[in-house]
């Protein structure tokens, strides 16, 4: 048996803030806004996980609304997210993660978000595929008002 959800996440930028996505702080002018850290890449891949499990998403295990997440490293959030999926009997055999935004360039910090990304999760590197596209000048993030991210995560029983 194989589970699969699909997670969303998208935040604007601000200025004042780190750019903080897959674990990995990238040079830019500016970061993301959100209650926590505004890892968009964490927070999209641990929804497409609870989806997987039908356990909602992670708004509903870490809502804004509590100041205990204020600021968060969502690589915390992440790992908590794996804890319980490992508790519910499942292991992660693969994400695929897609990060869609006109700036900064994001190839060249794939391979630090997928090696950051895997050791949060205790997967191997090859389990976490990153992909960096624009959106061609179109919309929020062709103006370079925001990013968007979109994630797939497959679980099978763990062993």
């Amino acid at each position: 048996m194989t589970r699969v959800g699909i997670g969303y996440d998208s935040h604007r930028f601000a200025s004042g803030r780190p750019l903080v996505l897959g674990g990995v702080t990238i040079p830019h002018s500016q970061g993301l806004t959100g209650h926590s850290d505004a890892d968009a890449v964490a927070h999209a891949l641990a929804d497409a996980m609870l989806g997987a499990l039908g356990l909602g998403d992670i708004g509903r295990l870490f809502p804004d609304s509590d100041p205990a997440h204020k600021d968060a490293d969502s690589m915390l959030l992440l790992a908590e997210v794996a804890r319980r999926v490992r508790a519910s009997g499942w292991a992660l055999q693969q994400a695929d993660i897609t990060v869609v935004a006109e700036v900064p360039k994001l190839a060249p910090h794939a391979a630090a978000m997928q090696t950051r990304l895997a050791q949060v999760l205790g997967a191997e590197g090859s389990a976490v595929s990153i992909k960096a596209k624009t959106n061609e000048g179109m919309g929020f993030i062709g103006r370079g008002e925001g990013i968007a991210v979109f994630a797939v995560a497959t679980l099978v029983p763990a062993r």
